[in-house]
């Protein structure tokens, strides 16, 4: 490609060919930046001096940022963000930004710019949590809040939260982070413990969400196919599944999204464990799905 545009520029013997890349005006590039993604518009300012200064200017970032970025900045000190470009505000909200002591984050997907939200497991309401004959909390570089809660048995099982949150209009997929077994390293490998896991074959797991604007939605699932091991494998034993609890539209940033959602198996016939609860995920539909295909990386 760099040979390419090079030749855009230069003759056969390096003799000027007339106007190349160089001399088109920056507010032209940046007009054209417009509909370029992030990382396109950061690779293409290597180019030359007019689109290095146009993939700096605030007239292009502005438009990658949400409508309600600022609501993303007032959730961290004032220090960190004056005086800085749209640019560098772009670059600051694409990292995660805790609030709720750190409970819950949200962040720009760097390729699109769209606010994508997470919920520790520390902060939703975890029935019997405080009882370490079932519950414990376990430390993991797998978690993003590098903490999940395990279980180890219980009869009813419960985990409900909430979320509020000015986030800008469109939709999303609210989706539990679960991973049956307890994992741990050994010798440097990753290896997964079975020994408290039952019961999740049994009778499915709800998982519900709701809006206080009256969107609901919900599902069930066995989260243990112990019918599939003999034949196929359990692809749910030993690995991080999400499971999707539903979707729900956003029209407008104000007022702030409320959003509830819970997932529970109360029936106290049988018990259930061998379950880690990492976190929830709360991001744009399409983004969801495109990544999970792999379109975006």
């Amino acid at each position: 490609m760099g040979a390419s545009l090079s030749n855009l520029t230069e003759g056969i013997n390096g003799a000027a060919m007339g106007p190349g890349l160089g001399d088109i005006p920056e507010s032209c590039v940046a007009c054209v930046f417009e509909y370029l993604t992030p990382p396109e518009i950061c690779n293409l300012a290597r180019l030359n001096r007019a689109f290095r200064g146009a993939a700096s200017s605030d007239f292009v970032w502005e438009k990658k940022l949400p409508s309600n970025y600022k609501d993303l900045l007032d959730l961290m000190p004032p220090e960190r963000y004056q005086n800085l470009s749209k640019k560098d505000i772009f670059a600051l909200l694409s990292r995660p930004i805790p609030f709720d002591d750190g409970n819950k984050e949200v962040w720009l997907d760097r390729v699109t710019g769209r606010v994508c939200m997470a919920i520790s497991a520390k902060g939703m309401a975890i029935t019997g949590i405080d009882d370490r004959r079932y519950w414990n909390w376990v430390s993991t570089e797998e978690s993003r809040f590098q903490i999940v809660a395990y279980l180890q048995q219980i009869w009813w099982f419960e985990v409900d939260g909430a979320v509020k949150f000015p986030l800008p209009a469109d939709i999303y997929t609210l989706s539990f982070r679960l991973h049956l077994g307890r994992f741990s390293k050994r010798l440097g490998r990753r290896v997964s413990s079975f020994e408290h896991t039952h019961g999740w074959d049994i009778k499915p797991v709800k998982f519900e969400l709701s809006t206080a604007d009256g969107q609901v939605a919900s599902c069930e699932c066995c989260l243990d196919d112990t019918q599939q091991d003999y034949e196929y494998g359990n692809l749910k034993r030993g690995c991080w599944v999400e499971y999707k609890v539903g979707e729900f539209i956003v029209s407008n940033s104000e007022p702030a999204t409320e959003v509830r959602f819970s997932m529970k198996q109360i029936d106290c016939t049988h018990s259930k464990g061998g379950l880690c609860v990492d976190s929830v995920f709360i991001i744009p539909t399409d983004l969801k799905e495109r990544k999970r295909k792999g379109v975006l990386k």
